[in-house]
């Protein structure tokens, strides 16, 4: 690592590495750097050595957009300090960031020895929203992204073929959902910015501030409401990790914003930016899109429970995971009759 960081920046040292959760596409370490007789903190990511570092692998990609995003405040990211193209794919190419305060918890979802309390929790839900109508504000050749390709056309197809690849044992009704989905395909808006995971897990806050969006690993260009509608749900997610989460981490969900007022949140921040004239289309057919999250989920939680509940000791939140996967069907069922009723009145 300071070899490359040095090829950035010629006293530049980093050391105290310590490999860190989050990311699957490339390796992510907290270390300490040292440049100009001084030492901060900082997160390195670098992509897996020995493979082509393209896709999710690109990790200069990530930090390309890391850079375009730096000077627009009302959506923060993590700042890249050094970057190192290395000579792959033996010498992985990596890129050095800050450290940003804050922390990440899912209210719905995770466990922590001290939760936010309701109010904060429900807080960020909104600060959140907003963040991502701004920056949904901008079409991609305004932030110079307008040679990236766009997101696959076909997301519904993508988790499809992956559900396929899970044994029919689990979760069997699978296909009813998808079905449903494959009949009412909405059509596809103008593009803007996708981060591919946008939820709380994937912020860092410090009390309601919105210290840094992080975990950049699979953003492309696409649908707005692919982002808006994998918020939405994580605000009443249906799968589950924690059978019986402590009270404190129960509670902490317990205000969460419903969908109508995260939408208004979204509206009035969209029409705040100036970027108003569009906004009723990202509300369009967007319960088909939280249909095809919850699908999501659902096959990703599929793939992994089908390796898992192979191991002598299966991991016990993926055995709860697997226990509920009938639930996330459910969930997306309910999108899309609550999105034909509202269209029926």
């Amino acid at each position: 690592m300071t070899v490359a960081a040095r090829r950035a920046g010629a006293h530049a040292e980093v050391h105290s590495l310590r490999r860190l959760e989050g990311g699957v596409s490339s390796l992510t370490y907290a270390a300490v750097l040292r440049l100009d007789g001084t030492e901060r903190p900082v997160v390195v990511k670098a992509a897996p050595p020995g493979l082509a570092p393209v896709r999710n692998r690109d990790v200069l990609r990530q930090a390309r957009l890391l850079r375009t995003l730096a000077d627009d405040p009302p959506f923060p990211v993590p700042g890249v300090l050094l970057e190192d193209g290395g000579d792959p794919p033996d010498v992985p190419p990596l890129f050095v960031m800050e450290l940003c305060a804050g922390v990440s918890y899912e209210p719905g979802l995770d466990v922590a020895p001290a939760p936010p309390t309701p109010e904060v929790a429900a807080e960020r839900m909104r600060v959140a929203t907003r963040a991502l109508a701004h920056l949904q504000a901008h079409r991609p050749v305004a932030l110079g992204l307008d040679d990236e390709p766009g997101c696959p056309a076909d997301e519904l197809d993508r988790w499809c073929r992956l559900f396929d690849t899970v044994d029919r044992d689990i979760a069997p009704g699978r296909d009813a959902l998808a079905d449903r989905l494959r009949a009412a395909p909405p059509s596809p808006l103008q593009p803007r910015l996708l981060h591919g995971d946008y939820r709380l897990a994937n912020m860092l806050f410090t009390g309601t501030t919105l210290e840094a969006v992080i975990d950049w690993e699979i953003w492309s260009v696409g649908d707005p409401r692919v982002d808006l509608a994998w918020l939405l749900m994580h605000a009443a997610p249906a799968h589950v990790f924690h059978e019986d989460r402590p009270v404190a981490d129960r509670v902490s969900s317990r205000a969460l914003p419903g969908v109508p007022e995260l939408l208004d949140v979204y509206r009035e921040e969209r029409v705040t930016r100036g970027a108003g004239q569009d906004v009723d289309d990202v509300t369009t057919d967007l319960g088909w899109f939280v249909a095809l999250c919850h699908l999501k989920v659902a096959s990703t939680i599929g793939v992994i429970w089908k390796r898992e509940r192979r191991a002598e000791r299966p991991e016990p939140k993926l055995v709860t995971a697997a226990a509920h996967l009938d639930e996330v069907l459910a969930a997306g069922h309910t999108a899309l009759d609550t999105a034909r009723g509202a269209q029926s009145k």
